[in-house]
């Protein structure tokens, strides 16, 4: 086939892919200048020649505006992908403190792509354009947007918005129908407090040994750890380990006594499932009984209500659609209700990722296409082309809609505001910080064990956590106790 030939049927078929975006696009105020200029954007969430990034966000933009060359700038340290290591003699380079840099610079970007947990510090600092006479000048919709994504967008601005976010993820509670109707017991509703739902949990349990049926777990895998799994738990009453400054600790307290109560009763009376024994599992393989879910607590039938993330829905629906080829396995009739709430925060769910957060610098040099840029990614256009993502949902609500015709309630994703996020940048400033939180998870597994009571654990987590905080003052950077790199908390 001649090069020509085929380049026409590329361009034929690109068209008819965009025509809708391109429409949307030529419709933007001054659309028809064809001036050449350039967008700069910033990003702290790839590199500057993601493949990904270009796919998701740009693509599409700049085959409809071919006069509007896009230059993208990555503010994390690209040699990280290529198996580099950082010298220990040198400072770490925070990807955020080099985007303020790079935002403030001689040739600053217009459009800047962040993380949830990044926007305080940017909009406490003024680097970003509020968004809302922008919105109100173009009459551009809103109000098709998730609430939920909005509000927490707002959260960070004190009411105003300084980003949006064409799509996000969230978590919710996913229950196996069958278990519920065996038990008699009603199926869980949206809002449920976490107490109506270990009450749950405590009715659906029943059986002993590797026959068990555990009424709720944190999280679908088998591997998970209890002591981790508080962070879903304890977002929305945003309870930390230490002080703001991170100088001081703040567990030993009734409510952190009265958290740690709960989930130790939880784990006594084997509500949530314990730990699959290793050797058992690879036993059972080597003697040809393999199961493709035996780490997946609610595809193994072993638990009847549990968090779930957005993107793991796929895997459920995909063993559903194939029960016929894996041995063993009954196909699970599922639904979805909101996370659980505390009544302190009855509208605030937990984990919520925001994909594509993205504002207009204060100081960009191209305001009008960074808007134009915004919107674009922002529109109803672009949603209805992304709907089927695999892994994220879009705001625009408009296009919300179960994949592949599968029927669940969907409202269980979009309906729960954000936790409030930690301060990031304690975490940027003090990178061992992480080391206090393993303090408390070696002293969880001791009250397990029953070698200590609770609050006396507490009050341990609090001295020994205070004295590596005021070690991490002393010598920044520096390992604390001899206790080498903890493991992050999990969402």
């Amino acid at each position: 086939m001649k090069p020509w030939i085929k380049q026409a049927m590329l361009l034929s078929i690109c068209m008819g892919l965009t025509v809708p975006l391109f429409a949307a696009c030529t419709n933007l105020p001054n659309a028809g200048d064809q001036t050449e200029r350039v967008l700069r954007i910033a990003t702290t969430m790839g590199g500057s020649e993601d493949e990904y990034f270009r796919q998701q966000f740009t693509e599409i933009f700049e085959f409809a505006n071919p006069n509007i060359k896009l230059e993208i700038v990555s503010t994390i340290d690209e040699s990280m992908f290529y198996g580099g290591q950082p010298d220990p003699s040198t400072k770490r380079i925070d990807p955020l403190d080099k985007l303020k840099e790079v935002m403030q610079g001689d040739n600053p970007p217009d459009v800047v792509m962040v993380g949830y947990e990044q926007l305080p510090e940017l909009i406490s600092n003024n680097l970003l354009t509020q968004l809302d006479p922008m919105i109100t000048k173009d009459k551009f919709d809103t109000s098709d947007m998730v609430p939920a994504v909005m509000e927490g967008l707002k959260k960070t601005g004190d009411g105003k918005l300084y980003a949006l976010s064409p799509t996000f993820n969230s978590s919710a509670l996913i229950y196996n129908r069958k278990m519920f109707d065996e038990a008699g017991v009603a199926y869980p509703k949206d809002k449920m407090t976490w107490e109506e739902t270990f009450e749950l949990g405590r009715r659906l349990t029943k059986g002993e040994g590797e026959s068990r049926k555990y009424g709720f777990s944190f999280s679908t895998q088998a591997m998970g750890d209890l002591f981790y799994s508080l962070q879903m738990f304890t977002a929305p009453l945003q309870l930390s380990m230490f002080d703001e400054l991170g100088e001081k600790m703040t567990v030993d307290t009734d409510q952190w006594e009265k958290i740690w109560k709960t989930m130790l009763q939880l784990k006594k009376e084997k509500i949530i499932p314990e730990q699959p024994d290793q050797a058992t599992m690879r036993s059972k393989m080597s003697n040809g009984d393999f199961n493709p879910f035996q780490y997946d607590d609610f595809l193994s039938g072993r638990v009847a209500m549990s968090i779930i993330n957005y993107g793991q829905l796929n895997q459920i629906t995909n063993a559903n659609k194939n029960a016929a080829n894996i041995k063993g396995f009954t196909p699970i009739d599922w639904d979805v209700v909101t996370l659980p709430v505390h009544p302190e925060a009855p509208d605030v769910g937990g984990y919520m990722n925001m994909n594509g957060i993205m504002g207009v610098n204060a100081k960009a040099q191209n305001v009008e296409d960074a808007w134009k840029f915004i919107k674009f990614i922002n529109s109803e256009e672009w949603a209805r082309l992304k709907a089927n993502s695999t892994y994220n949902i879009v705001t625009r609500k408009k296009y919300i809609k179960p994949k592949e015709g599968v029927q669940f309630h969907m409202e269980a994703f979009t309906t729960l505001s954000p936790a409030p996020q930690p301060d990031n940048k304690i975490y940027r400033d003090k990178p061992n910080i992480y080391q206090v939180q393993e303090i408390g998870h070696r002293l969880f597994n001791d009250v397990v064990q029953d070698k200590i009571q609770v609050r006396d654990a507490l009050k341990k987590w609090q001295t020994e956590g205070d004295a590596a905080l005021q070690q991490m003052k002393d010598n920044p950077g520096g390992a604390v106790g001899g206790m080498g790199v903890a493991v992050p908390m999990m969402n």
